[in-house]
């Protein structure tokens, strides 16, 4: 639950079976994205992580298919030879948003995938990405928007796809400079504000991000800088509907105000407080 609820909170501030469409897809409908290269126990594991059924339609996502949105922007080292990470998706009710929940996935954080995918176009969802064993989890994003154009039969541009792969890529550096959350609040921030001001050039860009960084006391380098230019300049090129993206932030945040106003959220918070009083107890006793 900690891992959803951070998520949420920052982002309010990511060869093929045959095909079937699902035009008419559902509130409630769920499709599972399957690395081609998983062993059978591995597969059974991911599964049931991602608490599959046997009604839930099955897309497999190839090597391949990884390098060719991920290969300009991460060593062929770290993409690897084999596709392991998986995925399911989840339609939910319009309005409310995007959840994604991650398991044995350590570079790529909840909020990375969420910004990425509102990038993408993917709304009104619930994610959840796992993998057998600890990977990066930069392929996962392939997996999602593939299934995402089955599950709602719209297609994604092919330059979206990339830039949304590029854009996870770029805030999981920042994040190992910054820290991933507030790297993850910046991609967010900066998104807000070109929803709102509409920059027309790239010095527009750059003053927004600049001040979207200074607002959440982050520090960039001229290199980091100069690339969230170039990314966002980019993006704003395509042909990406950014009130969209602005709603979508809007209703990540509305789902966090409501469950912090709750009865399990405010148990969560207790919970919290308590821990962290534990902790400073435990460190004063050490000194006593």
């Amino acid at each position: 639950m900690k891992k959803i609820i951070n998520s949420l909170l920052i982002t309010g501030l990511l060869l093929s079976v045959p095909v079937v469409s699902f035009a008419d897809a559902a509130v409630g409908d769920t499709i599972v994205t399957l690395g081609q290269d998983l062993k059978p126990q591995d597969k059974e594991k991911v599964l049931n992580d991602l608490g599959a059924s046997t009604d839930d339609q099955t897309v497999t996502v190839t090597n391949a298919e990884e390098y060719k949105y991920l290969g300009d922007f991460i060593p062929k080292a770290q993409i690897g030879s084999k596709s392991i990470s998986s995925a399911s998706i989840t339609l939910e009710e319009k309005d409310s948003g995007i959840r994604v929940e991650t398991n044995n996935i350590e570079w790529v954080t909840d909020e990375m995938y969420t910004n990425a995918l509102m990038t993408a176009g993917i709304k009104d969802a619930t994610i959840k990405i796992t993998a057998p064993f600890k990977v990066s989890g930069t392929a996962a994003l392939t997996g999602i928007m593939k299934a995402y154009e089955i599950q709602t039969d719209k297609k994604i541009p092919e330059e979206v796809k990339k830039a949304a792969n590029e854009e996870m890529v770029q805030t999981a550096k920042l994040g190992d400079s910054v820290g991933p959350e507030k790297a993850a609040a910046l991609m967010a921030k900066i998104k807000e504000g070109i929803a709102k001001e509409k920059p027309e050039n790239k010095s527009d860009l750059r003053e927004l991000i600049k001040r979207a960084a200074d607002e959440l006391g982050i520090t960039l380098t001229d290199s980091e800088l100069n690339s969230l230019v170039e990314l966002f300049n980019k993006l704003k090129d395509m042909n990406i509907d950014w009130g969209q993206v602005k709603d979508q932030l809007s209703a990540t945040k509305e789902k966090v105000t409501t469950f912090l106003q709750s009865e399990e959220g405010q148990s969560f918070l207790d919970k919290l407080k308590r821990f962290f009083i534990s902790i400073i107890d435990f460190i004063k006793s050490l000194f006593s």
